[in-house]
């Protein structure tokens, strides 16, 4: 495989020297070897972070921070702006990189990184708008507002499915709101956040920026550990399973501190008896196979109006013999495999416990053997049929299994929907303004992301991304999540003569 997109973006087989943004002191570190699901080759190594460098990257983020908060908004921005035209330069590159090290089609590779560029173009017009309010005071010749200051380092902990652009998401906004960012990647994708910081480097070292803007530290949960303790860092933004974000959530909120959680989500789609049939195989294929079911957003449940079950259980079932599985790199494949051997056992278990329960498979899984799939991580999709009081859909497998439940009513089909302990995206198929409206309303959905006639999957930048209940209730990308990353402060200013108190009371000497 030519791997040019390795030399462009910075990378060799050693990457110690660029791991956690300082040079030097690396030669007796342990390493995190990074295997392609693609092909299980060796991408390369970087270098765990110690719990000294650790320290030292906080130490330079906060006199970074110190500097970067004076500078106007509008410049910062201006310094995003150069990112995100560094990103177009080395997007087929970074792509390919996310496509092989991660698995996700190249298509989806490239999705990624225009996503950063977009929330980059998003991050932009935001430095100039970080706007407050003007209140009326009820005190004669008084002015009150609000201000929004930055919050200072913003630890991020993010997950190997999107291993670059939740980065961007709360990074880049974080960066225009005056913040410093350190970044732990997910050891299952350090490569990914290696070439991140690379090219960071290049836009900060062309603008004289100070180190520490932008970090990066490498290790496992430990290391990630260090950040949700660490009371010099007031935000913890995690992305990954419900249980790591519910240790974050205790650890950071025994400190005071604040976290933005973006954690699991098992994720419907209701198809009622009006539903536009090539809206509904496009929509529900793609969020259940996409990036191979490692979407947080991937649709996990159908939930099918009786009077049209059989068509599209028959239709999809179909569409999933024309499935192409193979290397993600090859655009002609619509699959690429599992992130590791872990995740192929998950798969595997979980279609296991299926059956014992009573699951009809309508299409069968299982793991894919040959010359094409030597890393033993590609896995076809599977389809099961079930009722609405088995067990196992309540629970969210990180693969691409599909269950599909008849309904007879569309209040039935949305209390199965929010029957389920994560709330993040869901998406109704309907041609009736009246049952999309129910759908939307507070009788209807109660996930974060509420979609009609398009998938689960897919959300845009433009607006708020993050679910309810155990997916965590965090808000991240567009809309004005930017409040997350700064402190809010009200101001009262008094220009007259005298001092009056608030609410009428009186205090004469």
């Amino acid at each position: 495989m030519n791997k040019d997109f390795l030399k462009e973006l910075g990378l060799h087989e050693d990457n110690s020297g660029t791991s956690t943004g300082q040079q030097g002191h690396h030669n007796e570190a342990k390493h995190i070897v990074s295997f392609s699901p693609v092909d299980g080759r060796e991408i390369g190594r970087v270098s765990e972070t110690t719990r000294e460098q650790y320290d030292a990257v906080i130490a330079q983020a906060q006199v970074a921070f110190k500097h970067w908060r004076t500078v106007p908004a509008p410049q910062r921005g201006e310094i995003v702006r150069q990112y995100g035209e560094a990103l177009r330069k080395h997007k087929d590159a970074l792509g390919q990189l996310v496509s092989y090290e991660m698995g996700k089609s190249l298509t989806e590779g490239l999705g990624e990184v225009q996503e950063m560029i977009d929330i980059c173009d998003f991050a932009v017009g935001l430095s100039r708008q970080l706007y407050g309010l003007t209140m009326h005071s009820e005190r004669p010749l008084h002015r009150m507002y609000e201000q929004w200051h930055p919050m200072g380092i913003v630890g991020i902990i993010s997950a190997f499915n999107f291993p670059v652009a939740v980065w961007s998401w709360n990074s880049m906004i974080a960066i225009v709101c005056g913040d410093v960012t350190v970044w732990k990647p997910s050891e299952k994708t350090p490569m990914c956040g290696v070439a991140c910081q690379n090219i960071w480097a290049q836009v900060a070292a062309a603008n004289d920026l100070p180190e520490g803007i932008s970090s990066l530290i490498n290790g496992n949960y430990q290391v990630g550990e260090w950040m949700t303790e660490d009371k010099r860092v007031p935000l913890i933004s995690a992305t990954g399973s419900t249980r790591m974000g519910k240790i974050v959530a205790k650890t950071v909120g025994a400190r005071l501190g604040n976290s933005l959680l973006e954690l699991g989500g098992n994720n419907a789609m209701i198809i009622t008896e009006t539903a536009d049939m090539n809206l509904v195989l496009t929509g529900a294929l793609f969020g259940a196979v996409g990036t191979c079911g490692q979407r947080c957003t991937s649709t996990r449940r159908l939930i099918v109006h009786e009077s049209r079950y059989a068509e599209v259980r028959d239709k999809l079932k179909a569409a999933y013999g024309q499935l192409r599985i193979g290397d993600p790199l090859d655009k002609n494949n619509h699959v690429g495999p599992l992130i590791d051997k872990d995740s192929v056992a998950t798969y595997q278990s979980a279609i296991e416990k299926i059956k014992a329960e009573g699951g009809k498979t309508i299409v069968e899984g299982g793991v894919l053997e040959g010359d094409n799939y030597v890393s033993g991580c590609y896995v076809k999709p599977a389809f099961f049929e079930v009722t609405k009081e088995s067990k196992m859909p309540l629970h969210e497998t990180f693969a691409p299994i599909l269950y599909i439940m008849p309904y007879s009513t569309l209040e039935e089909a949305i209390e199965i929907q929010n029957n389920v302990p994560q709330g993040l995206s869901s998406a109704i198929m309907t041609t009736s303004m009246r049952e999309s409206e129910l759908f939307l309303s507070t009788a209807g959905s109660d996930c974060g992301i509420a979609n009609v006639n398009i998938g689960t999957s897919g959300a845009e930048i433009g607006g708020a991304f993050g679910g309810e209940k155990e997916t965590g209730g965090g808000r991240e990308s567009g809309s004005d999540s930017w409040k997350a990353y700064m402190r809010r402060q009200t101001n009262t200013i008094n220009y007259s003569t005298e001092l009056p108190l608030a609410q009428g009371i009186t205090f004469d000497l």
